[in-house]
């Protein structure tokens, strides 16, 4: 069967159109590379997603607190800090003194495959730090007094734990993508930074947008037509 102009052209475009689909598909984003925060159950000793970024959060004498560098899809799935290291083995060189207090730190700087493109982890393990901070100090002021040079962006978004990494801050990271070079989308849900309101990325990181699904729906309705038009003039 031989189609007319108009039936190839609306086929044509329909192809086109579904390339689009599956490319958007693929390159939809899984992950954002960034530090995400954490709190060490005094009781059970285990690792919970902090609920409070490090610039609000306020801990107490004996605290345990992690930060690490990773890959996450969110935080349900994000990497908790490496090491079992307590309180009493962080801080038991910092006594106690009246009118302060004494934050343990744990701060893991990830894995090679999670570092941007041509950077890698200063340290292949956790570091450890006691902070003796005033009583009235926040994560954050634990966290500069032990681990400077710090980075935020504008959003206070923290970027950067003792200089690393050198650049970026929450990049978004494709499937199937090598590491670095990502453009930077929105933050990463519930990272250390504001105070947690959810675990989803938004609606724009799903999939393909409802105008492109319409569109593609249009095109194929004309294209049903056109072929439908041709088939009568040839009957």
């Amino acid at each position: 069967m031989t189609l007319d102009r108009p039936a190839l052209r609306a086929l044509l475009v329909l192809g086109v159109l579904l390339a689009v689909l599956g490319t958007a598909g693929q390159a939809q984003a899984v992950g954002y590379r960034y530090w995400s925060f954490w709190d060490r159950d005094s009781t059970g000793g285990t690792w919970v997603y902090a609920t409070q970024g490090p610039s609000t959060a306020r801990p107490s004498d004996g605290d345990v607190q992690g930060f690490r560098f990773s890959v996450s899809e969110d935080s349900k799935h994000s990497a908790k800090p490496r090491g079992e290291s307590g309180f009493a083995a962080i801080c038991a060189k910092t006594p106690a003194r009246e009118g302060t207090k004494r934050v343990a730190l744990v701060l893991d700087f990830g894995t090679a495959e999670d570092a941007p493109a041509g950077s890698a982890p200063p340290d292949p393990s956790p570091r450890t730090a006691c902070a003796r901070v005033d009583e009235d100090a926040t994560t954050a002021d634990a966290l500069a007094a032990v681990a400077k040079p710090l980075r935020y962006d504008t959003n206070a978004l923290l970027c950067a734990i003792a200089g690393y990494p050198r650049t970026g801050c929450g990049e978004a990271v494709s499937d199937g993508a090598a590491t670095g070079g990502h453009a930077r989308t929105s933050p990463p849900p519930r990272a250390a930074s504001q105070p947690a309101d959810g675990d989803g990325q938004g609606d724009g990181d799903g999939g393909p947008s409802v105008g492109l699904l319409t569109g593609i729906a249009a095109v194929a309705v004309l294209a049903a037509g056109a072929l439908w038009q041709s088939r009568r003039r040839r009957g």
